[in-house]
């Protein structure tokens, strides 16, 4: 193998994405465990979607369509293992920071990925990693400096001759790491009844909701975050104050207006808000005394 020789001038802002997608799946009888879908949405799109804003974002693993662009990479030999994997989608980045994640995890969020990030930067450590709900790091659910993982990386290839087969905890053993805690963020999928408590999870009168909207906008390309509770009230007073079909209707017509104007969340938001009003004088009308001036 050749020696790992890290890429020059990294930027300093942003930071880039690697995710590893790669592996044998065996507890789930070999299936392709990032295709499995939870909520609709395949698994590795998902952990996509979490880390949309990175400047670059790379995936480990044999080429295969996603729902939003992607760098390919692949550790020589295929199946050398997550260290050899890390090294080859470090070699595809530039930041000064990364976030590496497994393709695994249904409930991680920008949020998250976030709170990593932040945490790498205030504490002034070398990774900031996640904790399961017992307390264990979770190494591929973190954010790094990027020198001190090329840092690791050449030691190990020095001592061991090649990363063909190391542990992740050996490159992770070197590194000055600081940890935040979120259970529901580090749930895995390595069994069938991990994907079965993931399903069911996101099918929640909690979750449901905003489950299907992202799904909905990953499946029609749409990068659109709006206010939802708008919305909503919008669909309550159509269907209370019009009729019950009023209320798809007009919520349709609100997304159209506001996609005619070119507008982003501020059109969506002023189309809904003129709807609303105007559902709610039509309302008062079936309430207002018959006389003039009246309402």
């Amino acid at each position: 193998m050749t020696a790992y020789q890290p890429p020059g001038d990294p930027r300093r802002d942003g930071y880039d994405a690697v995710v590893l997608a790669g592996g044998a799946a065996r507890r789930l009888g070999g299936a392709d465990k990032p295709a499995v879908r939870v909520g609709g949405r395949a698994l590795l799109d998902r952990v996509l979607a979490a880390c949309a804003d990175a400047d670059t974002t790379v995936v480990v693993a044999g080429a295969r369509p996603t729902a939003r662009p992607v760098v390919w990479a692949r550790e020589e030999p295929p199946g050398a293992g997550p260290v050899a994997a890390l090294e080859a989608g470090l070699r595809r980045t530039r930041a000064a920071d990364a976030v590496v994640l497994s393709a695994d995890l249904p409930f991680l969020t920008e949020r998250t990925v976030r709170r990593l990030l932040d945490a790498l930067r205030a504490s002034g450590a070398e990774g900031a990693v996640l904790t399961d709900p017992e307390g264990r790091d979770q190494p591929l659910v973190a954010a790094y400096r990027t020198a001190a993982l090329r840092r690791e990386l050449v030691r190990l290839t020095t001592e061991h001759a090649g990363l063909t087969g190391l542990p992740l905890r050996r490159l992770v053993a070197g590194l000055d790491l600081t940890r935040i805690s979120d259970p529901v963020a580090s749930f895995d999928c390595d069994t069938w009844d991990d994907i079965a408590t993931a399903r069911s999870r996101i099918r929640e009168h909690g979750h449901v909701l905003d489950e299907w909207i992202s799904a909905v906008k990953d499946e029609l390309g749409i990068d659109l975050d709006v206010d939802t509770g708008v919305l909503l009230d919008l669909a309550r007073d159509a269907a209370h104050g019009v009729a019950r079909p009023a209320a798809p209707l007009t919520t349709f017509l609100v997304g159209y207006a506001a996609a005619q104007a070119k507008g982003g969340p501020e059109a969506v938001a002023e189309a809904a808000r003129k709807a609303a009003a105007l559902a709610l004088r039509w309302a008062d009308e079936d309430t207002a005394e018959d006389r003039p001036g009246a309402g």
